[in-house]
């Protein structure tokens, strides 16, 4: 395993971070492939063997139990001091904003849930999921400023924002002496590279450390066009995301499959090896052993110039879709629904 900074902060990460959303009680979650603990727990320590220490999981996946799961398996397994564990917060719900509930006392109350459910004092890594066009900015800024103050937050990051959004919300931070962004979480792999318009420049310039999900394309650039899996076939809102753009994305898996039998090695590997170029460390999903191995072998795999630029010459742009696509203050609303205890959280 390789390592490196996660932008600026003093974080040691692992070049692969283990993406939890495929952890937890899927009687209490949107997808029905989700792992129970047990098989959760083997997943995460044979990440540990490989070095994995990043973690990123979130409130909303799988009402908590996600967090549940990774917080015991973390505790039994591993040493707290070593490890980096990231989890994200929700927007305020409709009920909160109708009750007066402002963006601090949210985040206040998100980081107290999710800490219990971790069974942590603090995260390294506390994530804003998805812009929340209804809540002032300075609230939100103010409120995650107040949890890093109050030490149960090291750094914080955001996730399913647009690179203006991502500015401005740091220039907030400085002008008011909060704490600002080091981190990014954004829809980006060799099928769709969006974030590469504007996003990824900013990044550069401010030392942001890009941490992707979605790096293989909810499996799409694991296997060779054609091939399928029940989640492939299960997963609708990875085809939302992926199904309209099908014949042109087969080109680039064809090339990445070509180069997958030179190097002799997986399609996940020379996949991964082409992102591990782009970021710091790309958020992988891991629901078997293979794919964490496959993540952890992605790192050794060296692409040159030439090949690089190979995979990359087919790309035409692709319209925003899914999480992104409903980004907007008119779309914001209602589009995507995730459940914490037995509550409907939207806009996630």
């Amino acid at each position: 395993m390789e390592y490196a900074k996660l932008g600026n902060s003093d974080l040691t990460v692992s070049r692969i971070c283990m993406g939890c959303m495929g952890f937890g009680d899927p009687g209490n979650g949107q997808h029905s492939w989700t792992l129970d603990e047990e098989h959760s727990r083997a997943v995460i320590r044979r990440g540990l063997e490989l070095g994995v220490n990043f973690f990123d999981t979130a409130i909303g996946y799988q009402s908590g139990t996600s967090e549940q799961y990774l917080g015991r398996a973390l505790r039994d397994f591993a040493r707290r001091e070593d490890m980096v564990v990231a989890t994200k917060f929700l927007p305020r719900t409709q009920d909160e904003i109708a009750a007066g509930v402002t963006g601090q006392q949210h985040i206040e109350q998100m980081i107290n849930t999710s800490l219990k459910n971790l069974g942590l004092d603090y995260v390294d890594l506390y994530i804003y999921h998805m812009w929340d066009y209804e809540t002032p900015l300075y609230d939100i800024m103010d409120g995650l400023n107040r949890v890093v103050q109050e030490g149960k937050v090291r750094y914080i990051g955001i996730s399913n924002c647009f690179a203006y959004q991502l500015a401005k919300a740091n220039a907030l931070a400085e002008r008011e002496g909060f704490a600002k962004f080091i981190s990014v979480q954004g829809h980006y792999n060799l099928i769709f590279r969006e974030e590469e318009r504007e996003m990824a420049r900013l990044c550069a310039e401010d030392n942001i450390a890009m941490t992707p999900y979605s790096s293989l394309a909810s499996g799409r650039l694991s296997r060779h066009p054609g091939e399928t899996s029940r989640r492939l076939e299960e997963d609708s809102y990875a085809k939302l995301k992926y199904d309209a753009t099908e014949e042109q994305d087969n080109v680039i898996i064809g090339r990445v499959a070509e180069l997958a039998d030179r190097h002799r090695v997986t399609m996940t590997e020379i996949s991964l090896a082409w992102l591990l170029t782009k970021v710091t460390a790309p958020v992988v999903g891991a629901t078997r052993m293979h794919h964490i191995e496959g993540a952890a072998d992605a790192v050794k795999v060296k692409l040159t110039e030439d090949e690089r630029a190979y995979l990359e010459e087919p790309y035409v742009p692709h319209r925003l879709v899914g999480v992104m696509a409903q980004n907007t203050p008119e779309a914001a609303k209602g589009q995507h629904v995730w459940s914490v205890g037995n509550q409907r959280i939207e806009n996630a």
